[in-house]
């Protein structure tokens, strides 16, 4: 199993950004040092996150390292030209000499619709449309498409290609099942992100998009599966509740807020932390257990994300990035 960090680059109060933007680039390295496989960024465009052109920190981090693979957590493709969304990862994947990867999907928040000029109205449409339209471009170099959100495009080639010869495309999802089955269906690796509740439950979701991609014609060892889990790993676990759960009560109770759910309570909170939900947070082999027990429910797993930025210091970050490479890692097997 693959094991890689997340992260939404999230601001730390009264910082400067650009230190925060050169730590995150650190831990990006240190990531690749400690033998971690994939660290992929967000895309948001509020003031509390520093993702919202994610390829470029990705782009810096790649002259600085030399394994681990990098990509997006997600790209909101419904509000992107996918032209642009290509070439920006062709371009990384050729710094980065074939460690560029795209996870698309519709993200978490809202606010890239009205930025970008497009009709929160149009969400699926936009979405089915942009998708197809970057499976194109990465498998055609010159392609002539049509569609209701963009311009045309008449045998135009687009540049530059990538060192792998298929840019891997994976399908970000959270709990819908139309596209479960649209990933299946396509033959695209999944990325379940699952921020609450239990994760077992998803399982019948990813059984259908396993019947989906059996149907398609599609062979079994292509339709990989992540799971993306809020998380955070120390020594104890309860060092690990004390670090992570100020930030994390922080952060959903404002965006319970803004959709009309109740504050984050440590009640709550530590329900979530039990062997069946969804947070995966505590000491060495608490946490490397709980991953094994979500691989198993799941029916496998082939890569496991931790999210854990939220209201961390970055030295706090980089002992728990040491953690995973060092003592997580090899305990997940």
């Amino acid at each position: 199993m693959e094991i890689g960090i997340d992260s939404f680059a999230a601001t730390p109060p009264a910082s400067d950004r650009a230190m925060a933007i050169g730590e995150l680039i650190d831990r990006i390295v240190l990531s690749d040092q400690e033998g971690l496989d994939y660290f992929g960024l967000g895309e948001h465009h509020r003031a509390e996150f520093l993702d919202s052109a994610a390829h470029m920190i990705l782009a810096a981090a790649a002259a600085k390292t030399t394994r681990i693979r990098l990509g997006s957590a997600v790209t909101v493709i419904s509000a992107a030209d996918p032209v642009r969304v290509f070439q920006n990862y062709a371009t990384l994947d050729l710094i980065s000499n074939g460690r560029a990867e795209i996870v698309a999907g519709r993200g978490s928040f809202t606010e890239a619709f009205p930025l970008f000029g497009y009709r929160l109205g149009d969400y699926d449409p936009l979405f089915r449309e942009k998708l197809e339209l970057l499976l194109r471009i990465r498998d055609e170099e010159t392609i002539t498409w049509s569609g209701r959100f963009r311009a045309p495009l008449e045998e135009q080639a687009v540049y530059p290609r990538p060192v792998q010869k298929k840019l891997p495309v994976w399908l970000g999802v959270g709990g819908t099942p139309a596209s479960f089955v649209r990933a299946g269906t396509l033959g695209l690796p999944l990325m379940v992100a699952v921020i609450g509740g239990e994760t077992h439950r998803f399982r019948p979701l990813i059984d259908a998009y396993r019947a989906a991609g059996a149907e398609a014609g599609h062979a079994p060892e292509t339709l990989k599966v992540g799971l993306h889990s809020l998380g955070y790993v120390a020594k104890t676990t309860e060092l690990a509740h004390e670090t992570y759960f100020p930030g994390y009560q922080e952060m959903f109770t404002k965006i319970g807020e803004e959709r009309g759910f109740g504050p984050v309570t440590m009640h709550s909170y530590m329900a979530q932390t039990g062997k069946t939900g969804a947070l995966v947070v505590g000491n060495l082999e608490k946490v490397a257990a709980k991953i094994r027990r979500h691989a198993e429910a799941l029916g496998g797993i082939d890569r496991f994300t931790f999210q854990m930025d939220a209201g961390i210091g970055h030295e706090d970050l980089c002992r728990a990035i040491e953690l995973i490479g060092r003592e997580v890692k090899p305990r997940v097997g």
